[in-house]
């Protein structure tokens, strides 16, 4: 398990390892995204906001979109369930899989799954699970936890992986070729595929005109579940509604792009349904899950731009500040700028614990700039600095302001303090008047104190 410290005390302690590994997987995705996207489109620009105003159109009327999705699924053969907390959604899978007498599932990368524990939730209660993803298997091999929304294990390196694969057996010998490790790990897997009663995925999106669930993925995992289960279950937050089939083209020529620099995601599905009578396999039972999970309350809220997201993760590797931390810092399934936001907002119990996360930003902007919906990132960390201010919720890096309030607004006490400015370079910083300024200026090199020069550079140039 990840360690729940501060963002800045872990990101402090961060091996040299794994903040290469962060770095070099970040920066390689930010620049095909960009060629992708550019090679592509001559204003890509015009294509995100179009994106958005779909988005935002669709959580301005989300309840209507609602009940037509329910009744498009319905209409193709799918159980529809409402779960409106991660307790309800977790209780709604398993009573599903008992309800199939479902004993060993495999199942997809699911950020939706991540937020709510879903994984030692069903093993608790005598469900066996295996991540199918060749990441999050990776990550339930080890015990640990995804740091990034497209790339669980973009904190790992392939000696790592060969070595979790040598000791859990899947491999005889050490091996640290990347095509070795998942020509072993494809071997592990198709085995445990057949032997599967279920399958659970998430949802990229859902047509509420035509009902589709749409999964991409990059390794066709879901197919491989899908095949030879009887049930499959799909967890899928509220804001994955799209008005109409058409609307899907705008997204996923986004998507694909924005996450991985592809033009289109390798395997795209569109599933309509349980398995009819022509097809010789298939799930024979469909249910689709839609979970609220504070996403109302984020709708409610002064940030609901955010929940235009579509999981991309290019705010991530864009971001200077989850390159240097990586995504575990953040401690939640959402690291970087959309974790800054994000998780505060549905994690709402637990904001005073992650009110530090919107301070974690430069607010250089570069997550605006790649966002394939145009979500205002910066503008939304500002509103929740201002929200933890207001609830008068300690933050790293504070400083009491009102010294230096006193100071600004009374010219002769300024004049003095920036005359006198010039002994703080030879004052060790243990002797900073209050601790908040010592573990501030613990945290920085500052230059030197030039107090007073460009006064006395003033007068001199009045005096001429």
């Amino acid at each position: 398990m990840i360690d729940r410290q501060p963002i800045d005390t872990y990101a402090r302690q961060i091996s040299d390892e794994k903040q290469t590994s962060v770095i070099t997987g970040s920066t390689a995705s930010t620049d095909k995204r960009f060629n992708a996207l550019f090679t592509d489109y001559a204003d890509p620009d015009s294509l995100r906001k179009l994106a958005a105003k779909i988005k935002d159109h669709t959580l301005h009327h989300l309840d209507t979109y609602l009940e037509q999705a329910e009744a498009s699924l319905q209409r193709n053969g799918v159980t529809v369930h409402f779960a409106d907390s991660g307790d309800d959604a977790r209780e709604t899978v398993l009573n599903i899989l008992r309800g199939h007498e479902v004993t060993q599932l495999t199942k997809s990368k699911s950020m939706a799954s991540e937020e709510i524990h879903l994984n030692p939730y069903l093993i608790e209660n005598g469900i066996e699970v295996l991540e199918s993803d060749l990441g999050e298997f990776i990550i339930q091999l080890d015990g640990d936890e995804p740091s990034h929304i497209v790339r669980p294990i973009i904190h790992k390196n392939r000696r790592e992986i060969a070595r979790t694969f040598q000791r859990e057996g899947i491999a005889e010998d050490y091996n640290d070729d990347p095509g070795t490790i998942t020509r072993r790990a494809r071997v592990h897997l198709r085995e445990k595929y057949m032997l599967a009663q279920a399958v659970i995925t998430g949802g990229n999106f859902i047509s509420a005109e035509s009902g589709r669930l749409v999964l991409v993925t990059n390794e066709g995992n879901t197919r491989f579940g899908m095949a030879p289960s009887k049930v499959h279950i799909a967890l899928v937050g509220i804001e994955k509604l799209v008005p109409t089939d058409r609307d899907l083209g705008v997204f996923l020529n986004l998507l694909g792009r924005s996450a991985t620099g592809q033009q289109l995601t390798v395997y795209t599905e569109f599933i309509s349904g349980p398995k009819d009578d022509s097809q010789p396999s298939g799930p024979e039972h469909m249910h689709v899950v839609f979970m609220n999970h504070g996403r109302t309350d984020v709708l409610d809220s002064n940030c609901r731009e955010i929940l235009r997201c579509i999981r991309c993760s290019a705010c991530q590797n864009v971001c200077p500040v989850y390159r240097q931390a990586s995504g575990h810092a953040y401690r939640s399934p959402y690291g970087g700028p959309i974790g800054a936001v994000l998780s505060p907002l549905l994690f709402g119990d637990r904001f005073p614990e992650l009110a530090d996360l919107p301070k974690a930003s430069s607010l250089c902007g570069a997550c605006n700039e790649v966002c394939p919906v145009d979500i205002p990132i910066p503008d939304l960390l500002l509103r929740l600095r201002d929200k933890a201010k207001r609830a008068h919720i300690p933050q790293p890096g504070d400083l009491p302001m009102t010294p230096f309030a006193t100071l600004a607004t009374s010219p002769s006490l300024w004049r003095t303090a920036m005359t006198m400015s010039k002994a703080m370079n030879h004052l060790p910083i243990q002797v900073a008047p209050v601790r908040p300024l010592q573990d501030w200026l613990g945290q920085r090199t500052l230059p030197d104190w030039h107090g007073g020069d460009f006064r006395k550079w003033l007068k001199a140039r009045k005096e001429k």
